[in-house]
């Protein structure tokens, strides 16, 4: 008899407790969030790693107005596999103007690129570490399919495993973007080859990458995740304008205690307090990336 596989319920994100010491800059852009259920109305699918409580875009807007958020990027998480719905319906449904990033077969036609295009779609996501995402070898036909449309490819995948990141990036000639400061563990360190190479191609302006994420590579279990600081650090260094931020929230399937979402921001702001640099973070580079237009408030 098979033994039935057990999905984890992650925890909910926390309520929010209180303002961040500093506003995000005026147009700020948040580049990676999620909206999840109700289940009832929207269910996931079957080969998810697991599964999300409900985490709505009435939520997610109180928290953007807390923080100064102006515009915001959802991105389709992996526990709603290929079905894009819930995501282009927040973006339809949201007070913000909003872009997304969806995950598609590679099959996907232009017609179908098109609508999702007129929907707010700006990029396809790879999802190499969980359940129910695509695999590599999609990347170069999804490059392909949506090289005309100016979308680029997000990959979810640690760098620090992938000994050819140059060589893929170089060949697919569209954007490519690198969730959660590529995911590497904080334990490796920023010397790492696989993080080199990142920094390398974000150095040469061929890849971008998200601040956003920390708890995800920390070896801690609270705020401030400061052995994740190095690795931010070295990034600015490489090249602060192919860098985004986002809040990651309502925070899925992580390994620790679940974080105050304002601590995270506090702990941003602190290492990164350059007005000039969060203008750029923030603002000017998620413009350039997902089509925005410019912020002239």
């Amino acid at each position: 008899m098979t033994t039935p596989v057990t999905i984890p319920v992650c925890d909910p994100a926390r309520p929010l407790s209180r303002t961040p010491r500093r506003l995000l800059p005026a147009g700020a852009v948040d580049c990676h969030f999620h909206v999840f259920g109700p289940a009832s109305e929207w269910p996931y699918a079957p080969g998810r790693s697991y599964t999300p409580p409900d985490a709505t875009l009435a939520d997610y807007e109180q928290l953007a107005e807390t923080f100064g958020i102006g515009r915001a990027v959802i991105i389709q998480p992996s526990p709603y596999g290929m079905d894009n719905r819930r995501s282009l319906q927040a973006v339809a449904d949201s007070r913000l103007p909003m872009r997304a990033v969806l995950v598609v077969e590679p099959t996907v036609t232009a017609a179908e690129l098109a609508e999702y295009h007129r929907l707010g779609a700006r990029g396809v996501r790879l999802n190499l570490l969980f359940g129910a995402g695509l695999a590599m070898e999609t990347a170069d036909a999804l490059a392909q399919r949506i090289r005309e449309f100016g979308w680029h490819l997000q990959f979810l995948a640690d760098v620090s495993t992938i000994d050819a990141l140059p060589r893929l990036v170089e060949r697919l000639r569209v954007p490519v973007v690198f969730d959660h400061l590529g995911h590497v563990p904080a334990q490796k360190g920023p010397a790492d080859a696989g993080f080199q190479n990142l920094l390398a191609l974000v150095r040469e302006g061929l890849a971008w990458v998200k601040l956003s994420g920390t708890y995800r590579s920390t070896a801690l279990a609270h705020t401030p995740y400061e052995d994740t600081r190095p690795f931010i650090d070295a990034l600015i260094e490489a090249n602060p304008h192919q860098l985004v931020w986002g809040t990651d929230w309502p925070h899925p399937s992580i390994a620790v205690p679940m974080p105050d979402d304002t601590d995270l921001v506090d702990q941003f702001d602190t290492w990164v307090d350059d007005e000039a640099l969060r203008q750029a973070i923030f603002v000017a580079n998620p413009e350039r990336l997902y089509g925005f237009e410019p912020h002239l408030g």
